[in-house]
């Protein structure tokens, strides 16, 4: 190799030494980034969050009715779901007293009757028994009544014994009793004194025993037929009349409203038969015990029904008022969404064009409107038909 080529040779390697080391002090000299600095540039890159508001066009916007959330008062009230029963205070299951066979029935189930009027009449063997006593005992009462006059006669003439007249004195008394007590017998069964003065004047036995109504009402059950044999106490009653004009509503009230009940305490129900219809009555029974499986309790009330509109077994709503009423922003139904998780929001603006999501807390509906506890300010403007819309909107623009 040249003299001249060694020294290029030489001067090359220098160069590239040089830059060698320029680079490795370059690294040397500049930091490494701080763990601050790179959260930093990773919350750069991520993905914001997309707002829970919706934007409409003027299009749009006009499907959407907006409401003021205005203060309104709410009632404390509590609701829960029973059926209605027959007021079990004013039903009495009619049977006979007596043994015998159904002879006739003069009503049928639904029909309206008063008190004392005959149900049905049935053959009665201990009728016929207690009517022919009284026939003997009448008898025997003559026949008595009229010995005693002939020895009272026989007496004053000095013909007869006084053993004789005493003897006649007491066989009248003891016919006399026995006669009494025949009677009352007869008049055990339901029949007047007039009844009895027919049955002793034409001395005809007659063995058909009406059973009558006890009180006024309607017949709300018949079992009855002609022919049945009925016996005291048997089941099921020949005839059930009960008293519709109330009824029983029969609740299960959740344990934790137990403080706010007492009895004659007012109440309303709805029926779904009556959509809108209220009808009102008070508590008149409170369960002594709570069901161990749903921890509640039978709360009775007796509901007022005077135009017979309530059927027993119905479902009814139970709605129990306490305390005095509290003044909350109020929210219309239809302006609530219920969200799949169970939350309740409502759609707040101030422009109708910008809708923004907001949970709210709401309490149960009265007259059309939601009382929201927490999460709305009175005055607030929220949106009412199109709520859903808006919900479903949102949805899609979540995805």
């Amino acid at each position: 190799m040249s003299r001249r080529t060694m020294k290029l040779s030489v001067a090359v390697f220098a160069l590239v030494g040089v830059g060698w080391a320029a680079s490795a002090l370059t690294q040397a000299k500049t930091p490494a980034p701080s763990s601050d600095a790179r959260s930093a540039a990773e919350q750069r890159t991520k993905p914001v969050a997309q707002e829970q508001v919706v934007v409409l066009s003027d299009q749009q916007a006009k499907t959407i009715q907006v409401v003021e959330a205005s203060p309104k008062e709410f009632a404390l009230q509590r609701e829960a779901v029973g059926y209605i029963d027959f007021n079990q205070d004013q039903t009495v299951a009619v049977s006979s007293p007596w043994a015998g066979r159904i002879t006739k029935i003069f009503v049928q189930a639904n029909d309206a009757v008063t008190k004392g009027r005959p149900l049905f009449s049935i053959d009665s063997t201990d009728l016929v028994q207690a009517e022919s006593t009284l026939m003997a005992t009448s008898g025997v009462l003559q026949l008595t009544t009229k010995s005693l006059d002939r020895a009272r006669k026989m007496g004053e003439s000095q013909v007869g014994a006084q053993k004789d007249l005493e003897q006649a004195t007491s066989d009248q008394l003891t016919a006399e009793a026995n006669y009494k007590a025949a009677r009352d017998a007869v008049r055990i069964f339901g029949k007047t004194d007039a009844d009895i003065d027919r049955i002793v004047a034409t001395k005809k036995i007659d063995g058909e025993l009406l059973i009558t109504s006890p009180l006024n009402g309607a017949v709300t059950a018949r079992s009855a037929a002609v022919g049945m044999l009925v016996q005291p106490g048997g089941t099921p009653a020949p005839i059930v009349v009960s008293d519709v004009s109330s009824v029983w509503m029969v609740a299960s009230v959740s344990e934790y409203d137990l403080p706010l009940l007492k009895l004659g305490q007012k109440v309303t129900v709805s029926v779904a038969a009556y959509p809108g219809k209220v009808f009102t009555g008070e508590i008149n029974s409170i369960g002594a015990s709570a069901d161990p499986a749903t921890h509640r309790i039978p709360v009775r009330s007796v509901i007022r029904d005077p135009h017979h509109e309530l059927r027993a077994q119905m479902l009814a709503t139970f709605v129990l008022y306490a305390g005095q009423p509290t003044r909350t922003a109020a929210a219309p139904v239809n302006a609530v969404i219920r969200e799949s998780d169970g939350t309740m929001a409502v759609f707040v603006t101030n422009d109708g064009h910008r809708f923004a999501r907001r949970p709210v807390k709401i309490g149960g509906e009265q007259a059309g409107f939601y009382p929201v506890e927490a999460g709305l300010a009175p005055g607030e403007r929220i949106a009412a038909d199109g709520a859903l819309f808006l919900s479903n909107a949102l949805a899609l623009q979540t995805r």
